[in-house]
Order: C-alpha cells, then sequence, then structure tokens
C-alpha cells in the first residue's frame, strides 16, 4: 500500500503521528514543554520517564487498558495522555477508569501508609464533549468539596481539551499553550511554519520532528497505513452518518403520509362516510378506521 502525501507534515490526530511527536524518548522535551504549559504545577517538570504503554487489571478477567503515552516524571507524579479522534459516549468513564492503573500500580506489600503519587489524565479531543455554548477548550477537573468550593483532593487531575473549540488565528496567539494548540489544529494542513512560531526554538523543533520526508521509509509505510485507516474510518462513518439521515427523511415522509390520512378519516367519519369509501380514500384498513370511530 502506499498514498500520495501531499501534505509536508505529518497528522498528530493519528496513532503513529501523536506517539511519534510526543511519546517518542528522542523527542520527550516536546512532551515536557506541552505538559509544563498545560498543567497547573508549580515545580516544573525537568525530565520524564516512559513506561509500558499496556496495563493489566488486579486479576486475568479484568479489562486491560492500552495507553497513548504513559510517564512518570523525576518526582514520582503520573501522566497519562490519550488522543481521542471520535465522540464516545462514555469517554469520561473510560479517562476515569485509565486513572486506576497508575493508582493500583502505587501500592507496596507489608507497612504501606496509603500514601499517592500525583496522577495526571490529559484527554486531547478532536471533538466537542458536549453541546453547551461554553467556548472554553479548555477543561480541568478535581475533586471538590461542594460546600466550600475548595478543592478536596488535588493528586488526581484530568484536562479534557477540545480541540474544535480552539479557534484563535496566529496574530492571535498570546501564550506558548496557545502555541502547542495552533501546532496540533493546523500541522497537517500548512506547507510553511509561521514566522511568529518559528521563532520558538521548541515548536520548531516539534515541526521538524513532523516533516514526513524526514522519517524513515519504515516510519513513512507506518504512517501511511494509519493515515489511510483513519480516512476509512471516516469515510465509513460519514456514509453511516448519510445513510442514516435517508432513513430518517424516509420514515418521516411515511410518517407524514399516514398522519395525513388519519386526519382525512377522521373527517370523512365526521361526515358519515361509509367505511369502504374511506379505505379506498386513505389506505387505511377496517381495523384502523374502526378503531378511529
Amino acid at each position: 500500500m502506499c498514498m500520495m502525501i501531499k501534505n509536508k507534515y505529518i497528522d498528530p490526530f493519528t496513532d503513529f503521528g501523536f506517539k511519534h511527536i510526543f511519546g517518542n524518548v528522542e523527542n520527550k522535551g516536546l512532551l515536557i514543554s506541552f505538559l509544563n504549559d498545560l498543567l497547573d504545577i508549580e515545580d516544573k517538570i525537568v525530565d520524564i520517564t516512559y513506561r509500558n504503554l499496556e496495563k493489566l487489571g488486579l486479576n486475568i478477567i479484568d479489562r486491560r487498558a492500552v495507553f497513548d503515552v504513559y510517564c512518570t516524571d523525576e518526582r514520582g507524579n503520573n501522566f497519562i495522555v490519550e488522543l481521542q479522534r471520535s465522540k464516545q459516549k462514555y469517554f469520561i468513564d473510560r479517562s476515569i477508569y485509565y486513572t486506576s492503573f497508575p493508582i493500583q500500580e502505587q501500592s507496596k506489600k507489608g507497612d504501606w501508609d496509603y500514601r499517592l503519587e500525583k496522577v495526571y489524565f490529559v484527554g486531547i479531543l478532536e471533538f466537542k464533549m458536549d453541546d453547551n455554548n461554553s467556548d472554553d477548550y479548555l477543561t480541568k477537573v478535581q475533586l471538590m468539596n461542594t460546600k466550600s468550593n475548595e478543592v478536596f483532593y488535588d493528586k488526581l487531575t484530568y484536562y479534557y481539551i477540545e480541540m474544535p473549540k480552539f479557534t484563535k488565528e496566529e496574530k492571535e496567539l498570546s501564550s506558548h499553550l496557545e502555541y502547542w494548540m495552533w501546532y496540533l489544529n493546523n500541522l497537517s494542513k500548512i506547507q510553511e511554519i509561521p514566522e511568529k512560531l518559528k521563532q520558538d526554538k521548541v515548536i520548531k523543533k516539534a515541526f521538524d520532528v513532523a516533516e514526513f520526508l524526514a522519517l524513515s521509509k519504515d516510519k513513512q509505510f507506518a504512517y501511511q497505513s494509519d493515515l489511510k485507516a483513519k480516512l476509512d474510518y471516516f469515510n465509513a462513518m460519514s456514509y453511516a452518518k448519510e445513510e442514516a439521515e435517508k432513513e430518517g427523511l424516509r420514515k418521516g415522509k411515511e410518517e407524514g403520509k399516514e398522519e395525513k390520512a388519519i386526519e382525512i378519516a377522521k373527517n370523512l367519519l365526521l361526515a358519515k362516510v361509509d367505511i369502504e369509501t374511506i379505505v379506498k380514500s386513505t389506505s387505511l384498513s377496517i381495523d384502523e378506521i374502526r378503531e378511529l370511530e
């Protein structure tokens, strides 16, 4: 399989693209920069260690979890970074479930006082989580005391980034985090790095890392396969949606015809027209007309 890749940069919303940029040991400085910009932490991350992406439950019948990126910093804080391309009914539930794994891993044999290191979940979403009118693309969630409105437990934090809500143009960018947001939203659409972002060494490196032609032949093939899978998925979803809409219109027309026939039948009954004539006029059955009587 060989696709004609016209774009200069890879798509970060493919599994390959996302992991190549943020899940690669050689490029871990990019993930460190992104997390430091995103997370509200006083002590900035200096170094990270990538962890095994596959986690199993407590016993053989428990479901496993396969993370996109899972790492720990020098203080033992845990970070799960997930890319979600399509809307899922229970995505929030899944994110909560995923954070249970780094919590379980911290248990110790023998005497243990149950002290836990912090766990952060970052969800980068290629869709809007809900239909509210909020323009905020970033949602931060922690356990709160509902009476005092204060943080009850600060060692478990969730960040949900709704990429469709980030609509700023290059000239409007005012923070390094916004540089990253623009980068993710526009990487696969542009041919040249905007001058404003080219001046930033970290962002410039992120562009360089994402050049398709800079990949080895094997990685180019892997990316092409992944991109094709993404395009096939979205084409299938678009077709299914189109067919569902057609079916909905067809059913709507049929229901409309039936409602009209019932209305006509009622008027004919009021006019004392015989049932056989009403059947011929409306195509309703004798039983349906008798129910109307």
